[in-house]
């Protein structure tokens, strides 16, 4: 009979997170699979639990993972630990449970710190509808593909960030998206945890003369639905009502649905749409 992966959740910060629960189950697997052994084995310590570990990570990730698929077809459990907080999120661990679905072996969560979920009940910023881009792709032209695809965006936004790479972030950031507010959360959980509610332009100014220490959560306000419907407006009035027509129907809309949508766009009735486009006939 296939074991199971157990996906554990780790302090972020502080030791006073680890739930009991992640601490049995890392006492009962048969290996400890470890982001970096060197850093989790202190944790393991300070819990006193003694099971084997083994590393796993980013750069041996599809390697590693068919080995512990292997294990685990064999009849072992497996844990998976990263540095800090909940494996899989913005971690390699996505690929060991994607390979485990694939095999049909069970995954399970056991719930606990997550630095993004963390951040966002700090920010003051809406919780009620998110999303969560993790860093900023390193590659120039995908990075400039997510900036404009965040510069639309009307949810919350949640990114991480290195201190060495904090300010051109937001230079980036700023540029991209205009000023918006932004809550900087850092040593989350720690003695020394910070939460600055701010905007892009104000913390540029204050990274002017401090420097910025601890890996960051950037809590971003989303667009409002005003200013898109603004901008959606401003859009439509560069086309003719031909051309908007065309728009749709090219999008496999019926004439009689896209005069709607028209309309719709417009603020004007379908009538009016319809008169103009069958006035002369």
């Amino acid at each position: 009979m296939a074991g199971k992966l157990y996906l554990c959740a780790t302090p972020i910060g502080n030791l006073g997170d680890m739930t009991p629960r992640v601490v049995e189950t890392l006492q009962m697997v048969d290996v400890i699979a470890a982001e970096d052994t060197r850093n989790s084995i202190k944790l393991l310590n300070h819990f006193d639990i003694h099971t084997p570990m083994t590393s796993y990570h980013e750069y041996n990730k599809v390697e590693k993972a068919h080995q512990l698929i292997g294990q685990m077809l064999n009849g072992q459990n497996i844990a998976l630990i990263t540095d800090a907080g909940t494996p899989a999120i913005s971690d390699p661990g996505e690929v060991l449970v994607r390979m485990c679905h694939e095999q049909g072996i069970i995954v399970t969560s056991l719930p606990g710190a997550a630095a993004c979920i963390t951040a966002l009940t700090l920010s003051g910023l809406s919780t009620r509808r998110f999303c969560f881009e993790g860093f900023l792709p390193t590659e120039k032209k995908e990075k400039k593909l997510v900036l404009q695809e965040l510069s639309a965006e009307s949810r919350t936004m949640i990114l991480y960030e290195a201190p060495h790479h904090l300010v051109r972030t937001l230079e980036e950031l700023y540029e991209a998206l205009g000023d918006r507010s932004v809550t900087l959360c850092r040593e989350l959980t720690k003695k020394f945890e910070t939460v600055m509610p701010t905007t892009f332009e104000k913390a540029l100014e204050y990274y002017k003369t401090e420097e910025p220490r601890g890996e960051y959560v950037l809590v971003i306000e989303g667009k409002s639905f005003e200013e898109k419907r603004k901008e959606e407006i401003a859009s439509w009035e560069d086309m003719s009502i031909e051309e908007h027509m065309a728009h749709y129907e090219a999008q496999g809309m019926d004439n009689k649905s896209a005069m709607k949508q028209v309309a719709k766009d417009r603020g004007v009735g379908k009538r009016e749409i319809y008169q103009y486009l069958h006035g002369n006939e």
